[in-house]
């Protein structure tokens, strides 16, 4: 007998609640990645309606323990190990647009810091 595992998808309201916020930004796209849909500016990810919930906002890494230290993001983990300069916000943070757009603003901002990727 078969078991079907239903994949988790990201959360599409949060989806477009990003999308309003990063709407007008130059060199933005849309990708699905991390199990989730990431916005990007100039091939640089920004931030993504994270497909565990709520998001995951890439930030200047030298700002990541001051971040984690002052506010509810806490350094992603991949394969066991903390990641400096990638957060993540659990939903119950992001609730009004002014808790989603800190994070968005953060992360847009590093985005276009960086160079473009070609």
């Amino acid at each position: 007998m078969g078991r079907t595992i239903a994949a988790v998808a990201y959360d599409e309201e949060l989806a477009d609640r990003i999308r309003k916020l990063v709407a007008g930004e130059s060199g933005l796209t849309e990708k699905k990645m991390f199990g989730g849909l990431s916005f990007l500016i100039g091939g640089n990810m920004a931030v993504a309606a994270s497909g565990q919930g709520g998001v995951l906002v890439r930030v200047d890494p030298a700002q990541s323990d001051k971040l984690v230290a002052t506010t509810n993001a806490r350094l992603m983990e991949m394969r066991g190990r903390s990641m400096q300069g990638w957060l993540r916000v659990d939903p119950e943070h992001l609730r009004t647009k002014r808790q989603l757009a800190k994070w968005v603003e953060l992360g847009t901002t590093y985005a276009r810091s960086l160079p473009a990727k070609q």
